[in-house]
């Protein structure tokens, strides 16, 4: 398909605007409204926007280009809609635009261009990149730079350094091509994605997958040539960069005979649960593209649709669960969390006011928007902390690592854990 007939893919449609009625009944689920008070930062006032960059009645700007990029894109607004608008394709699409229309800095091109081309879909750059944190953490070379301030003189590198995730060995890229077999029955056989930065940053919950999968008869694949998932490069508007990894990863599973292939990283699950869509005019993939979707589970939802396993442990502990944005809002799995947590002996449940609301996470906009995401997690953690929970369970990774700088800022001291290691280590304890 031609450049060009991309470019016009890849715009909010009219169709899908004309939805929107601007009632005003998301404002609420939306982050940045809620703090700002600003019309144009709430979902109907970009969507207002986005109206007037169609109709050629306001340009992409600088203006335009501000509020699109605070949107942390959680999606909150589709749940409250009633009128069923699809903001999460129109998000995506209106930032596509920008960046087929803008002509970014050379030094910013040269670093979205390294991280989305190259690190992001590399085991090699990933792994050497964990190999030089991992160092850096562990060499006492970081309590040495911060003790130094010497970052501060680096503006966003500093508050980058400050929310950047214990780098894990040794990667779970080791476990690409290994087929891990079912304890007693084989009832299903399934493949894991690993993802791209989860492999070096959370090697060990991608271990616990398996593990409690494994316990759950089911026979785990790790297919050698899977990629990134390319939900980065959706939400940076890289939709031409994402198509690839999208084909890339069809052609390495979907003719694996799989009961279900299975994430536990929920935005990596909502892009992956909408490859039809981004595919949705390309020829050769389009079809391949639905079937590959409808095989396409979070770790969560799979589990919770079987019959689980009993034989777990007990935790003595409270828990209270924060919904992931993208597996609440964007997969519409909220329950299946919740039930797995409630069947694990000796925990109780507490529930957290204003759950689904978004934890400033959403990728790296904790990186781009620091000032903002902090405000929202302050706030999260305000109503984490009325439950008065010893553990804090989610089901992404980077809600995961957002939450856990809450806890440092914020917090009680609780426990922050994926509920997928939560089963693990009541299977464990049994």
């Amino acid at each position: 398909m031609a450049v060009s007939e991309l470019v016009r893919i890849d715009q909010p449609s009219l169709v899908d605007l004309d939805r929107c009625v601007h009632c005003g009944l998301c404002l609420n689920a939306c982050p940045t409204y809620r703090e700002l008070g600003l019309e144009m930062d709430s979902p109907r006032g970009r969507i207002y926007q986005m109206v007037k960059v169609a109709e050629g009645a306001m340009p992409i700007g600088p203006s335009y280009i501000e509020h699109i990029g605070l949107c942390l894109a959680c999606r909150g607004c589709e749940s409250a809609c009633p009128s069923g608008v699809l903001y999460g394709r129109l998000v995506e699409a209106a930032r596509a635009e920008i960046e087929a229309t803008i002509e970014r800095p050379a030094p910013v091109r040269l670093f979205r261009w390294f991280v989305f081309e190259h690190l992001l879909p590399s085991r090699f750059w990933l792994r050497l990149g964990g190999l030089g944190l991992w160092l850096y953490q562990k060499s006492g070379l970081r309590r040495l730079v911060r003790a130094t301030g010497l970052l501060r003189l680096f503006g966003k590198l500093a508050e980058a350094e400050q929310l950047a995730p214990e780098a894990e060995l040794p990667t779970f890229f080791r476990h690409y091509g290994k087929t891990f077999p079912a304890e007693g029955e084989r009832r299903y056989r399934v493949a894991l994605l690993g993802g791209c930065i989860a492999n070096v940053f959370f090697a060990r919950l991608n271990e616990a997958t398996v593990r409690v999968l494994q316990k759950n008869g089911c026979e785990v694949v790790v297919p050698e040539k899977q990629t990134c998932c390319g939900a980065l490069h959706v939400h940076a508007g890289l939709r031409h960069e994402a198509r690839k990894l999208a084909r890339r990863n069809i052609d390495a599973l979907l003719a694996g005979g799989y009961d279900a292939i299975i994430t536990n990283a929920a935005g990596c699950g909502s892009t992956l649960k909408e490859y039809h869509e981004l595919l949705e005019e390309d020829p050769d993939y389009a079809d391949r593209a639905r079937r590959f979707v409808d095989l396409v589970k979070d770790v969560n939802e799979f589990l919770a649709s079987i019959e689980l396993n009993p034989r777990l442990g007990p935790i003595a502990a409270t828990v209270t669960y924060q919904d992931s944005c993208h597996l609440a809002h964007g997969q519409k799995v909220r329950a299946a969390p919740r039930k797995l947590l409630k069947a694990i002996p000796g925990l109780q449940f507490k529930e957290m006011a204003l759950s689904d609301l978004c934890c400033g996470s959403a990728g790296i906009y904790n990186l781009v928007h620091t000032e903002m995401a902090m405000a929202i997690l302050e706030k999260k953690m305000q109503n984490a902390n009325r439950t008065k929970a010893d553990i804090l369970a989610t089901a992404n990774p980077g809600c995961m690592l957002q939450l856990k700088a809450g806890v440092e800022l914020y917090g009680r001291g609780q426990r922050v854990a994926h509920v997928v290691e939560l089963l693990d280590e009541a299977y464990r304890g049994s």
